[in-house]
C-alpha cells in the first residue's frame, strides 16, 4: 500500500490515543471520571419497569488497495482509494413493561460512504440512483452516471414482541435477531473485538435477511448451563435462480425465490459465569470483567431455497444447509495489572447448492467489474458452498501501560475458507489494535485486513486495506 496514506492512518491513531492522554494529563492531575447513568425512562418507582435507550456510531476511514481492473468514480484506473464514512448510525430502545413481557425496537443506517448508501431517486439533490460506471469496451476506461450516496434512509433493524413462559422458556414473535448456527451470527456491534465481525458469520445476509434478521417466531432460555435459542422463520423472498456453466462444465447455485420457512438454533454449554440472554446479542470482549467459557453448535435449514440447472437446462432446487461450531474463552489473568485473554474459533459447513459463491466489500467504493473473480473494490468470495474456519485472539495489555489513560488490546483474526467454487482453499489475516478510553463505550481501532485474489479458480495474489475506526456508544 501507498506508504504516504498508511502514515496518514496511523499517524491519524496515535495522534487520537497521544491527545487523549496529554489532554487527560494536562486537565487532571486524578483520572477523568467516564462513567455515566445509563439513558433509562423508568416507569415504576423501583425501577423494574423502564424503557432503556442505546445509541451508537462507528465511524471508519480506510486506505484500500483495489483489486486489479477496479475503476474510481471518475472512470479511470483506479489502483488505491481512501474514503471515511458511516459504518453504523443506530438506536436501540427496549421496554420491559411487565415482568411478563418486552417489548424492543432498533433502527439506523449503515455504510454510507462518498459514493453509495445514500437514499435512491434523489432527482435535483444529487442522489442519482445507484447506478454503474459505464465502460467502453475498446478503452476499458468510462464515467459514472452517479451512485446514491446522500440522506440515506433509516431503516428498522430489530421490531419484537417478547413473552415470559416460565423461569427457563420466553417466546417472542417479529423482525428478530435470534439467530441460530453460532455464536457471531448473533453478535453484538457495540463490543467488536476486531473491527467489525468476518460477515460470513451472517451467511444470508441482506438476500433473504434485512441486514441479519428476519421474520420469524423464537423461543430461548436457559436450561441450567445451557443456552438456547431456537426460531421459525419466514425468509424474504429474493433470487432469479441459478444457472450451467458452460466453460466449467458445472452447475451453479444461486438464491431462488420461495414460501418456504426456515428453521435455525444455537445451544451453547457454559462452563463458568453465565452470560445474560435478555437480548440476542453475543459480547465480543468482556475485556476482563467476566469468566466465560463457552462450547456452542447451531444449524440454519432453508428448504429449496436455491436452484441451478443441469447441462439440458433443466432447473434443479436446492436445500440451504448451514452448520456451525464454537469456542469463546474470555479469560481474566492478573488481579494485579487487569490484563486477560479473549479467543473465539468457529468451524462453518456451509451447503447453498453447487458451487454457490457471493462476494462481499464493506462499505466498497470501487467500479467496473474487476479483473479478478473477486470484482471490484475491497469485494472478496466471502460465501460459498464449502466450509470457513476463522479464529480470533486478542490480549488485554496491563492497566499500568497507560496510567489510567485508557487501555490497549492487539488482537488478531486468521480464516481458512476452502469454497466449492474455486480449486484450493485460502488463508487470510487480520491485525490491530483497540485503544479503550472508556470500555467500549469509547474507543478507538487500527486494523489492517488481508484478502485474496482469484483468477482462474486459484489463488493468484492478495491485496490489503487499513481501517481507522471512532467507537462511541451511551
Amino acid at each position: 500500500m501507498k506508504p504516504k496514506l498508511i502514515r496518514l492512518l496511523l499517524s491519524g491513531f496515535l495522534g487520537f490515543v497521544c491527545l487523549s492522554a496529554s489532554g487527560q494529563e494536562k486537565a487532571e492531575k486524578i483520572p477523568i471520571d467516564h462513567s455515566y447513568k445509563p439513558l433509562t425512562l423508568n416507569l415504576s418507582q423501583d425501577g423494574s419497569k423502564y424503557v432503556r435507550f442505546i445509541i451508537w456510531n462507528q465511524m471508519w476511514a480506510s486506505v484500500t488497495k483495489n483489486n486489479p481492473g477496479t475503476l474510481g468514480v471518475d472512470g479511470q484506473g483506479r489502483e488505491f482509494t481512501t474514503d471515511i464514512g458511516i459504518r453504523r448510525a443506530r438506536l436501540l430502545a427496549v421496554a420491559q413493561v411487565s415482568p411478563r413481557f418486552l417489548i424492543l425496537t432498533h433502527f439506523g443506517i449503515n455504510n454510507q460512504t462518498f459514493v453509495n448508501g445514500g437514499a435512491p431517486g434523489g432527482g435535483g439533490t444529487g442522489n442519482a440512483g445507484p447506478l454503474p460506471v459505464e465502460v467502453d469496451p475498446e478503452t476499458g476506461l468510462g464515467t459514472a452516471n452517479g451512485r446514491s450516496a446522500k440522506k440515506p434512509q433509516l431503516f428498522f433493524h430489530d421490531v419484537w414482541t417478547e413473552f415470559k413462559v416460565n423461569d427457563w422458556l420466553y417466546a417472542g414473535m417479529g423482525l428478530h435477531y435470534w439467530n441460530g448456527i453460532s455464536r457471531f451470527t448473533s453478535h453484538s456491534t457495540l463490543n467488536f473485538m476486531a473491527i467489525d465481525a468476518p460477515i460470513f458469520n451472517w451467511p444470508t445476509i441482506e438476500l433473504t435477511d434485512q441486514f441479519a434478521r428476519q421474520f420469524g417466531v423464537y423461543a430461548k432460555g436457559d436450561l441450567g448451563p445451557i443456552n438456547y435459542r431456537v426460531a421459525v422463520n419466514k425468509p424474504f423472498a429474493f433470487g432469479a435462480g441459478g444457472r450451467y456453466d458452460s466453460a466449467t462444465d458445472r452447475p451453479i447455485a444461486a438464491n431462488t425465490l420461495t414460501d418456504n420457512w426456515a428453521t435455525m438454533g444455537y445451544f451453547s454449554y457454559q462452563f463458568w459465569d453465565k452470560e445474560s440472554n435478555k437480548l440476542p446479542y453475543f459480547v465480543g470482549s468482556y475485556l476482563g470483567t467476566k469468566k466465560v467459557f463457552n462450547l456452542g453448535a447451531g444449524w440454519y435449514h432453508h428448504a429449496e431455497s436455491t436452484s441451478s440447472k443441469t447441462a439440458n437446462g433443466e432447473t434443479r432446487l436446492h436445500d440451504m444447509k448451514l452448520f456451525g461450531l464454537d469456542a469463546f474463552l474470555d479469560l481474566p489473568l492478573s488481579s494485579t495489572s487487569q490484563t486477560a485473554l479473549t479467543s473465539y474459533a468457529v468451524f462453518y459447513s456451509y451447503d447453498y447448492g453447487p458451487n454457490y459463491l457471493r462476494n462481499i466489500g464493506i462499505m466498497n467504493v470501487g467500479f467496473g467489474a474487476g479483473t479478478t473473480q473477486g470484482g471490484n473494490g475491497n469485494s472478496q468470495p466471502t460465501l460459498g458452498t464449502g466450509s470457513i474456519f476463522y479464529t480470533l485472539h486478542g490480549f488485554l495489555l496491563p492497566e499500568s501501560l497507560l496510567k489510567d489513560k485508557g487501555r490497549l488490546q492487539p488482537f488478531v483474526a486468521f480464516t481458512h475458507k476452502n469454497f466449492e467454487y474455486f480449486e484450493q482453499g485460502n488463508w487470510q489475516y487480520d491485525l490491530g489494535l483497540n485503544y479503550y478510553i472508556n470500555g467500549h463505550q469509547a474507543k478507538i481501532t487500527l486494523q489492517y485486513s488481508q484478502r485474496p485474489l482469484y483468477e482462474s479458480f486459484r489463488r493468484a495474489g492478495s491485496a490489503g486495506e487499513l481501517f481507522l475506526q471512532t467507537q462511541i456508544f451511551l
